[in-house]
Protein backbone atom coordinates (compact mmCIF):
# COMPACT_ATOMS: atom_id res chain seq x y z
CA UNK A 1 0.00 0.00 0.00
CA UNK A 2 1.22 3.21 -1.00
CA UNK A 3 2.19 5.67 1.98
CA UNK A 4 0.82 8.86 2.88
CA UNK A 5 2.14 11.71 0.59
CA UNK A 6 4.48 14.25 2.92
CA UNK A 7 2.33 17.37 3.50
CA UNK A 8 2.57 19.64 0.78
CA UNK A 9 3.90 23.17 2.30
CA UNK A 10 1.55 26.71 1.38
CA UNK A 11 1.69 28.49 -2.03
CA UNK A 12 -0.14 31.98 -0.85
CA UNK A 13 -3.04 30.60 -2.87
CA UNK A 14 -5.42 32.50 -0.56
CA UNK A 15 -3.35 35.64 0.42
CA UNK A 16 -5.13 38.80 1.28
CA UNK A 17 -8.91 35.94 1.05
CA UNK A 18 -11.14 36.10 4.02
CA UNK A 19 -12.28 32.51 4.39
CA UNK A 20 -15.11 30.65 6.14
CA UNK A 21 -15.69 27.55 7.15
CA UNK A 22 -18.22 25.54 8.44
CA UNK A 23 -18.15 22.87 10.74
CA UNK A 24 -14.37 23.60 11.25
CA UNK A 25 -13.84 22.19 14.59
CA UNK A 26 -12.79 18.50 15.40
CA UNK A 27 -10.12 16.65 13.07
CA UNK A 28 -12.29 16.21 10.08
CA UNK A 29 -11.49 18.18 6.64
CA UNK A 30 -13.54 21.36 8.27
CA UNK A 31 -10.23 22.11 10.28
CA UNK A 32 -8.16 20.41 7.82
CA UNK A 33 -9.58 22.99 5.32
CA UNK A 34 -9.05 26.03 7.74
CA UNK A 35 -5.18 25.33 8.86
CA UNK A 36 -4.55 24.91 5.31
CA UNK A 37 -6.66 28.17 4.19
CA UNK A 38 -4.30 29.86 6.99
CA UNK A 39 -0.97 28.12 5.64
CA UNK A 40 -2.23 30.16 2.29
CA UNK A 41 -2.29 33.34 3.45
CA UNK A 42 -6.12 33.60 3.71
CA UNK A 43 -8.00 35.32 7.13
CA UNK A 44 -9.77 32.46 8.32
CA UNK A 45 -13.46 32.36 10.07
CA UNK A 46 -14.62 29.43 12.00
CA UNK A 47 -18.19 28.25 13.46
CA UNK A 48 -19.62 24.61 14.27
CA UNK A 49 -21.99 24.10 16.45
CA UNK A 50 -20.05 22.63 19.18
CA UNK A 51 -18.44 25.49 21.43
CA UNK A 52 -16.30 23.76 23.16
CA UNK A 53 -14.48 22.45 20.03
CA UNK A 54 -14.93 25.48 18.01
CA UNK A 55 -12.65 27.09 20.69
CA UNK A 56 -10.50 24.73 20.69
CA UNK A 57 -9.71 24.59 17.04
CA UNK A 58 -9.34 28.22 17.39
CA UNK A 59 -7.06 28.28 19.66
CA UNK A 60 -4.96 25.77 17.56
CA UNK A 61 -4.92 27.95 14.68
CA UNK A 62 -3.88 30.71 16.67
CA UNK A 63 -0.42 30.27 16.51
CA UNK A 64 -0.46 29.46 13.06
CA UNK A 65 -2.57 32.79 12.10
CA UNK A 66 -0.45 34.82 14.16
CA UNK A 67 -4.13 35.93 16.05
CA UNK A 68 -6.66 33.65 17.12
CA UNK A 69 -9.81 33.40 14.63
CA UNK A 70 -12.54 34.70 14.64
CA UNK A 71 -14.65 31.60 16.13
CA UNK A 72 -18.92 31.69 15.94
CA UNK A 73 -20.62 29.41 16.83
CA UNK A 74 -23.53 28.04 14.63
CA UNK A 75 -26.19 25.66 13.86
CA UNK A 76 -26.95 25.64 10.23
CA UNK A 77 -30.75 24.20 10.68
CA UNK A 78 -31.20 27.86 12.35
CA UNK A 79 -31.91 30.85 10.11
CA UNK A 80 -30.67 33.71 12.41
CA UNK A 81 -27.43 31.41 13.47
CA UNK A 82 -26.62 31.53 10.22
CA UNK A 83 -27.50 35.18 9.37
CA UNK A 84 -25.50 36.34 12.44
CA UNK A 85 -22.72 34.08 11.45
CA UNK A 86 -22.19 36.30 8.36
CA UNK A 87 -22.97 39.63 10.43
CA UNK A 88 -20.48 38.94 12.64
CA UNK A 89 -18.01 38.04 9.45
CA UNK A 90 -18.54 41.38 7.75
CA UNK A 91 -18.18 43.29 11.20
CA UNK A 92 -14.97 42.09 11.75
CA UNK A 93 -13.69 41.78 8.05
CA UNK A 94 -16.13 43.77 6.28
CA UNK A 95 -16.79 40.95 3.92
CA UNK A 96 -16.46 37.24 2.61
CA UNK A 97 -14.31 36.05 -0.05
CA UNK A 98 -14.89 32.15 0.60
CA UNK A 99 -17.32 30.11 1.99
CA UNK A 100 -16.56 26.70 2.27
CA UNK A 101 -19.92 24.84 3.51
CA UNK A 102 -18.54 21.87 4.88
CA UNK A 103 -21.07 21.05 8.23
CA UNK A 104 -23.17 17.77 7.44
CA UNK A 105 -24.62 15.05 9.63
CA UNK A 106 -24.58 11.36 9.29
CA UNK A 107 -26.24 8.30 10.11
CA UNK A 108 -26.80 4.70 9.01
CA UNK A 109 -29.77 3.11 8.85
CA UNK A 110 -32.04 0.94 6.49
CA UNK A 111 -34.70 2.55 4.72
CA UNK A 112 -37.44 0.09 6.07
CA UNK A 113 -36.09 1.10 9.49
CA UNK A 114 -35.39 5.14 9.50
CA UNK A 115 -37.43 7.22 10.72
CA UNK A 116 -39.00 10.32 9.54
CA UNK A 117 -36.64 12.31 12.10
CA UNK A 118 -33.22 10.26 10.74
CA UNK A 119 -34.54 11.64 7.26
CA UNK A 120 -35.14 15.64 8.51
CA UNK A 121 -32.05 15.79 10.72
CA UNK A 122 -29.75 14.50 8.03
CA UNK A 123 -31.34 16.28 4.92
CA UNK A 124 -31.54 19.45 7.21
CA UNK A 125 -27.91 19.92 8.27
CA UNK A 126 -26.71 18.75 5.23
CA UNK A 127 -28.83 19.72 2.47
CA UNK A 128 -30.91 22.12 4.22
CA UNK A 129 -27.47 24.27 6.00
CA UNK A 130 -25.98 24.26 2.86
CA UNK A 131 -28.55 25.82 1.58
CA UNK A 132 -28.90 28.29 3.78
CA UNK A 133 -25.21 28.94 4.29
CA UNK A 134 -25.29 29.15 0.06
CA UNK A 135 -28.34 31.62 0.19
CA UNK A 136 -26.40 33.78 2.59
CA UNK A 137 -23.65 34.36 0.78
CA UNK A 138 -24.82 34.56 -2.72
CA UNK A 139 -26.12 38.06 -1.09
CA UNK A 140 -22.90 38.94 -0.22
CA UNK A 141 -21.15 37.93 -2.85
CA UNK A 142 -23.63 39.03 -5.65
CA UNK A 143 -23.80 42.69 -4.67
CA UNK A 144 -19.84 42.67 -4.26
CA UNK A 145 -19.18 41.23 -7.76
CA UNK A 146 -17.11 38.40 -6.78
CA UNK A 147 -17.09 35.47 -4.32
CA UNK A 148 -16.42 31.61 -4.24
CA UNK A 149 -18.38 28.77 -2.14
CA UNK A 150 -17.35 25.50 -2.43
CA UNK A 151 -19.34 22.69 -1.00
CA UNK A 152 -18.41 19.31 0.84
CA UNK A 153 -20.93 16.70 -0.80
CA UNK A 154 -19.63 13.40 -1.19
CA UNK A 155 -19.19 10.09 -3.46
CA UNK A 156 -21.98 8.21 -1.87
CA UNK A 157 -24.48 11.09 -3.75
CA UNK A 158 -23.25 8.72 -6.81
CA UNK A 159 -22.68 5.90 -5.28
CA UNK A 160 -24.96 3.58 -3.57
CA UNK A 161 -24.23 1.95 0.01
CA UNK A 162 -26.53 0.58 1.77
CA UNK A 163 -27.98 2.18 5.29
CA UNK A 164 -27.06 5.77 3.89
CA UNK A 165 -29.80 6.31 1.57
CA UNK A 166 -30.63 9.92 3.52
CA UNK A 167 -26.85 10.90 3.53
CA UNK A 168 -26.83 9.66 0.18
CA UNK A 169 -30.04 11.75 -0.93
CA UNK A 170 -28.79 14.78 0.90
CA UNK A 171 -25.23 14.76 -0.55
CA UNK A 172 -26.85 14.29 -4.43
CA UNK A 173 -29.16 16.93 -3.62
CA UNK A 174 -25.68 19.21 -2.48
CA UNK A 175 -24.34 18.55 -5.80
CA UNK A 176 -27.71 19.75 -7.67
CA UNK A 177 -27.18 22.96 -5.73
CA UNK A 178 -23.62 23.52 -6.64
CA UNK A 179 -25.03 23.23 -10.25
CA UNK A 180 -27.73 25.70 -9.98
CA UNK A 181 -25.66 28.02 -7.82
CA UNK A 182 -22.74 28.07 -9.98
CA UNK A 183 -25.16 28.94 -12.92
CA UNK A 184 -27.06 31.84 -11.05
CA UNK A 185 -24.01 32.91 -9.65
CA UNK A 186 -21.59 32.98 -12.78
CA UNK A 187 -23.50 36.49 -14.00
CA UNK A 188 -22.70 38.20 -11.09
CA UNK A 189 -18.72 36.76 -10.81
CA UNK A 190 -19.50 34.28 -7.75
CA UNK A 191 -17.82 30.27 -8.51
CA UNK A 192 -19.57 27.79 -6.96
CA UNK A 193 -17.95 24.21 -6.80
CA UNK A 194 -17.80 21.30 -4.59
CA UNK A 195 -15.61 18.51 -3.83
CA UNK A 196 -16.88 14.68 -3.66
CA UNK A 197 -14.50 12.78 -1.17
CA UNK A 198 -14.54 9.07 -0.84
CA UNK A 199 -12.87 8.35 2.77
CA UNK A 200 -11.13 10.55 4.73
CA UNK A 201 -9.91 9.06 7.73
CA UNK A 202 -9.89 10.97 11.41
CA UNK A 203 -10.27 9.88 14.79
CA UNK A 204 -14.38 11.31 14.59
CA UNK A 205 -14.49 8.96 11.35
CA UNK A 206 -13.28 5.82 13.57
CA UNK A 207 -15.36 6.49 16.33
CA UNK A 208 -18.47 5.92 14.37
CA UNK A 209 -17.24 3.20 11.93
CA UNK A 210 -16.82 -0.32 12.36
CA UNK A 211 -13.09 -0.95 11.86
CA UNK A 212 -14.64 -3.54 9.29
CA UNK A 213 -16.18 -1.09 6.71
CA UNK A 214 -13.64 1.34 7.15
CA UNK A 215 -11.33 -1.67 6.16
CA UNK A 216 -13.36 -2.39 3.36
CA UNK A 217 -14.10 0.96 1.85
CA UNK A 218 -10.19 1.70 1.96
CA UNK A 219 -9.58 -1.78 0.33
CA UNK A 220 -11.50 0.06 -2.89
CA UNK A 221 -9.32 2.61 -3.40
CA UNK A 222 -6.84 2.75 -5.40
CA UNK A 223 -3.69 3.69 -2.70
CA UNK A 224 -5.46 1.09 -0.42
CA UNK A 225 -5.80 3.73 1.81
CA UNK A 226 -8.76 6.37 3.20
CA UNK A 227 -7.33 10.00 2.33
CA UNK A 228 -5.86 11.86 4.82
CA UNK A 229 -8.21 14.96 5.61
CA UNK A 230 -5.22 17.75 4.14
CA UNK A 231 -5.76 15.97 0.94
CA UNK A 232 -9.31 16.86 0.14
CA UNK A 233 -8.32 20.27 1.60
CA UNK A 234 -6.18 20.96 -0.94
CA UNK A 235 -8.70 20.42 -3.64
CA UNK A 236 -10.50 22.12 -1.79
CA UNK A 237 -8.27 25.41 -1.68
CA UNK A 238 -7.95 24.95 -5.54
CA UNK A 239 -11.84 25.56 -6.02
CA UNK A 240 -11.41 28.46 -3.57
CA UNK A 241 -8.11 29.83 -5.49
CA UNK A 242 -7.95 31.96 -8.71
CA UNK A 243 -6.14 28.74 -10.01
CA UNK A 244 -9.69 27.66 -10.43
CA UNK A 245 -11.62 30.66 -12.13
CA UNK A 246 -12.87 28.95 -15.46
CA UNK A 247 -14.72 26.35 -12.90
CA UNK A 248 -18.41 26.77 -11.45
CA UNK A 249 -20.95 24.34 -11.25
CA UNK A 250 -18.87 21.67 -10.91
CA UNK A 251 -18.13 18.33 -8.44
CA UNK A 252 -14.87 17.28 -8.12
CA UNK A 253 -14.14 13.92 -7.18
CA UNK A 254 -11.55 13.28 -4.77
CA UNK A 255 -11.33 9.39 -4.59
CA UNK A 256 -9.14 7.25 -5.93
CA UNK A 257 -11.60 4.55 -6.04
CA UNK A 258 -11.41 1.90 -8.85
CA UNK A 259 -14.59 0.51 -10.88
Amino acid sequence: MPEVPDYVPGHSLLAGKVVLVTAAAGTGIGFATAKRAVEEGATVVLSDWHERRLGEAADALAELAGRRPLAVPCNVTVEEDVQRMFDLTVAEHGHVDVLVNNAGLGGTAAIVDMTDEQWTNVLDVTLGGTFRCTRAALKLMTARGSGVIVNNASVIGWRAQEGQAHYAAAKAGVMALTRTAGVEGAKHGVRVNAVSPSIAMHPFLAKVTSDELLAELSAKEAFGRAAEPWEVANVIVFLASDYSTYMTGEVVSVSSQHP
